[in-house]
């Protein structure tokens, strides 16, 4: 099983888009199989919101800084 994934994280360095999309389709059979519809898509859409987080938001500290700002305003304590 080791063999396996070192072998699918070998292809998906390469860039393949056929691999990485077969990879994906993949993890989501698995996660419907195991999870059901629902719970499919609460994790699908965690993961979607975590990266655009991850990617947008955290790029730069004053990023981060805005975001919390609009979150939670600025008050007297601050």
């Amino acid at each position: 099983m080791k063999a396996f994934f070192l072998k699918m994280i070998d292809i998906l360095k390469e860039k393949n888009a056929g691999a990485i999309g077969a990879v994906v389709a993949f993890v989501v059979a698995i996660l419907l199989v195991l999870f059901g519809f629902l719970k499919t898509v609460f994790i699908l859409l965690l993961t979607a919101a975590g990266y655009f987080i991850g990617t947008k938001l955290f790029n730069d500290r004053e990023s981060i800084k805005n975001f919390l700002d609009k979150l939670f305003p600025p008050g007297r304590f601050r």
